[in-house]
């Protein structure tokens, strides 16, 4: 008896844990991108980072070729957005949070940090400044490393990695932003996620659906209440064990 309990008490936390990869193929300059990420993934985040693992790749329809030791890419909107698919890709990889900014995760920094590169102000000014101007909004710490990032060889070495990402999903990209869930590509997926990325992901979650969802998705859900009910009944199975 107390095995099977057991048991079921891993299943209901394992299942309540998991987190679902959400992977989301963009540019930094692409308008559609932009609206995706402030519009649509930037509230999602807010309420589903606790059920989402988020893979954020800056490349879209970028391609690349090598001369010597450069690595030149041709970007969709030109040279400015090569530039700020590296201070993205550089970003990604080195922002952390540290013991003071309590309020966040590494993840929910980069996304913060990201929307506001995706928010537009950058058309007034050159995108270094306003990368910048947004590590200082959302209080990202040690701007410099992802400036060096993006001026060196790092950065491109980093953005070869996101197209090689892009290209391992689809070669060339037809459409951007591209939004898979479990790396895998479904057109359907695909719509709902452009015009409401939580009931996209909602109906894409393991269950028990979390309480979260049941404004964005059809299915079932289990609130956390009836979560501890269950929990409560299982332990008071313990006093005639």
């Amino acid at each position: 008896m107390i095995a099977k309990v057991l048991f079921v008490l891993g299943v209901l936390s394992a299942a309540y844990a998991q987190k679902t990869p959400v992977y989301v193929y963009y540019e930094s300059l692409c308008p559609d991108s932009m609206a995706f990420i402030t519009k649509q993934l930037y509230p999602a985040m807010k309420e589903l980072k606790d059920h989402v693992s988020l893979e954020l790749i800056p490349f879209g329809k970028s391609t690349w070729n090598t001369q010597g030791s450069d690595t030149i890419f041709n970007c969709h909107h030109g040279p400015e957005e090569c530039y700020g698919n590296k201070i993205h890709a550089c970003a990604i990889s080195h922002i952390q949070v540290d013991s003071f900014q309590t309020e966040h995760t590494r993840e929910t920094l980069i996304v913060d940090y990201i929307t506001c590169l995706m928010s537009g102000g950058f058309r007034d000014q050159p995108y270094a400044l306003y990368a910048r101007k947004c590590a200082e909004d959302t209080h990202v710490k040690k701007f410099e490393s992802i400036e060096q990032c993006a001026n060196s060889t790092e950065g491109s070495k980093l953005l070869e990695e996101m197209g090689e990402k892009t290209f391992k999903l689809e070669n060339p990209l037809k459409s951007v932003p591209t939004i898979t869930i479990r790396e895998t590509y479904d057109a359907q997926i695909q719509k709902q996620a452009l015009n409401d990325l939580p009931s996209a992901i909602c109906n894409n979650l393991p269950k028990p659906i979390p309480a979260v969802c049941r404004a964005h998705s059809g299915a079932s859900t289990i609130s956390g209440g009836i979560i501890a009910g269950i929990l409560a009944i299982i332990i008071s199975i313990f006093r005639f064990i």
